[in-house]
Order: structure tokens, then sequence, then C-alpha cells
């Protein structure tokens, strides 16, 4: 959805890397995160600020390949060491549908999944994931088991001014941000950690470095390049130099595209989607409702139980709502391709009639 605008930019996201650059293991021994390119951090501070949607004084920056490596340090890492069983993780279903298969994938002594939060009653210590906005269903969430030993860990990932209102800036012991989510980059494969308690960012870096032995530099390099191309496109907009701020664009577009499915889904009668009461934004200064990178869509008519294989029939390809913990009469449907194919979307739903 984003390659427009990257394309409209022309070469100020360009960088060149000369063959003798970043040959080392290391970034900045002296560094806590040892490969953390000091141009990608300071790049992460100013974004942030710029934006206002969190604050990174007192924290320590980590960075992963993508916030699914940086998950899979966090679990490591607040996971207790020596406890006889592994630790419950828990999320409010309907849950990112990654969560369960990370969390299990490796069979891990130190964490096991289990299940939706807004069930978990067992009076033992658990870790509790809070995606805010949620994928798949685009809400605002906030932790939902509030017992005793419970360790929090925020993924940000949508809290960025063109899905949600920013109302104030994040303030939490671990929150995971990842470049694919604001820019649209997913191909880099970088994402960060900002971390409160330097033991837990010790435990996150050792992680990664006996995962892959660091992270990418090439990635970290380019990704800081891009990141100050959105700062700058923010701080410049509407000045001399006419620079579209890259957020007044993608907000734009999600505005669009969610206008188009509303009406498609209303001229079909069989479909529904949620609801988002507005807030003040801080970054638009404006009250602005939600607009959520993925549509979660209901197919509500009795006779469809599988609303994925319903689409499917009609050449529309989602995910079914059994990979977030719910009912198959959900599906989570992209907002983020290419226009050609959104148009493609469109026009096929609205072709479905009750």
């Amino acid at each position: 959805m984003y390659e427009k605008y990257w394309k409209q930019m022309g070469d100020k996201a360009t960088i060149v890397i000369p063959g003798w650059q970043s040959m080392s293991y290391f970034s900045d021994v002296k560094n806590l995160c040892w490969f953390l390119e000091p141009e990608f951090a300071k790049q992460i501070v100013r974004v942030h600020k710029v934006v206002g949607n969190a604050l990174t004084e007192g924290r320590h920056i980590v960075v992963g390949t993508g916030s699914s490596q940086l998950f899979s340090a966090a679990l490591y890492a607040l996971a207790p060491q020596d406890a006889s069983n592994p630790i419950s993780v828990v999320s409010a279903a309907p849950y990112y549908s990654c969560y369960p298969l990370m969390t299990d994938s490796i069979k891990s002594g130190l964490h096991k999944w289990a299940g939706d939060a807004k069930v978990f009653n067992k009076d033992e210590p658990y870790i509790e994931l809070v995606t805010s906005p949620n994928n798949p269903d685009g809400f605002i969430r906030h932790s939902m088991v509030n017992r005793t030993g419970g360790i929090l860990v925020h993924d940000l990932a949508y809290y960025w001014p063109q899905y949600t209102p920013i109302s104030s800036p994040a303030d939490n012991d671990l929150t995971l941000f990842t470049v694919s989510k604001i820019t649209g980059h997913a191909g880099m494969r970088i994402g960060w950690a900002l971390v409160k308690d330097v033991e837990v960012a010790k435990k996150m870096t050792k992680f990664i470095e006996l995962n892959t032995i660091g992270v990418s530099k090439d990635s970290q390099i380019r990704a800081a390049k891009v990141l100050e191309v959105v700062s700058d496109s923010c701080e410049q907009a509407g000045g001399s130099e006419h620079v579209e701020s890259f957020f007044h664009f993608s907000h734009a577009l999600m505005t669009e595209r969610w206008r188009m499915l509303r009406e498609a889904v209303k001229r079909s009668g069989i479909f529904s989607l949620p609801e988002f009461s507005s807030a003040h934004c801080n970054f638009f200064d404006n009250k602005l409702g939600s607009q959520p990178a993925f549509a979660w869509l209901k197919c509500d008519g009795d006779d469809v139980d599988d609303c994925e294989s319903f689409l499917r029939r009609h050449k529309i390809l989602t995910r079914g709502g059994k990979h977030f913990g719910v009912s198959p009469k959900y599906v989570r449907i992209s907002m983020m391709d290419r226009e050609e194919t959104y148009d493609l979307f469109i026009q096929r739903l609205s072709q479905i009639r009750s």
C-alpha cells in the first residue's frame, strides 16, 4: 500500500553501502545491545518523539529481526529460568494468530501457550500479551487478567497515526514495534523493543545473540534512513519544499479504503464490521476514528458457518476466525495491498448479495 508514497519520494530514502562497511558483528561495543546501529537508535527515538506514541527516556532499545524475533526474545527474558513448570502465555481472543505458534514452536520448557486471557483463572505466574490496536479486530486493548504474578508485553505494532488516534505516549515495561507496519517495509525484517528493566534487556539481547548473532546492519542502516525520511516529512510538511507528511498520506489512504469497504459491506446485507468510537489524536490535533490495517469481517447469515471458505468460493482470500481463537464466522482481511488488488477485492465483495 505504501509503495506509491516511496516511489513519489524518489531518491530521498536511497542509500549506498560501500563494500567495506558493516563487516563486523559489532555496532557499538559500549551499548547493552551491541549489534544496534547508533543511527538506527537515533531515528527510533526521533520518530517516537515526532509522533508522540511512546516514551523512550529511561528505556533500553533492543533491535530484532522483526518484532517476531523480539517476541521470542521477550518470552525467553521474562520466563523464570528455574521454574518447575513453563510459565503460561495468554492473550485476549481474538488474538494474533501467530502467538500460539511462536510460543510453542520449539516446545520450550520455559513457556507454554495457555489461550484466551479473558478465561485464564490459574493462580500462578503468567505472561499476558496486550496488542493495541489489536490484530485482528483493531480495538484498543488493555490487560485482561490482572492477577498476582502477571507480566505484560505490549505489542504496539499498529499504534501509529494512520491506524488509530494517538491519545498519549505509551509508558510500558516492555513494548514491541516493527518497521513493516509503520512504513510498509516488511522485507527489511527490522523491529525494536523499548525495555525499562536493564536485566530484561540484557536477556533479550543474549537471546538474539544466541539465535542469530545479532541483526543485519544493512537492514538497520536502511531502516534508519526510511525513518529519517518519515520524520523529516512530518516536520517539513506544508513548508517551502511542499513535502507531504507520510502519516497524512497514509491516513488519507486508509480513510478512503475503509470508506469503500463499509459501502460494499452495507450493500451486501450479509456482512458486518466493527464500529470504532472517535478520540482526539494528538498527532493530527483532531478527533478521529480508528481505521485498522486489517478488517475484521463477520458473515452474519445463518447459512454461512465458515466465512473463510465462503469468501474463497468468491475468489477472496482471507484468514478465518479459528486461527485467532474465535468463531469461523469471522475473517481477517488485509487493508494494505496494492491499489489494483484492493480495488479487485472491493469489486468482488460488492457482487456478493444476501
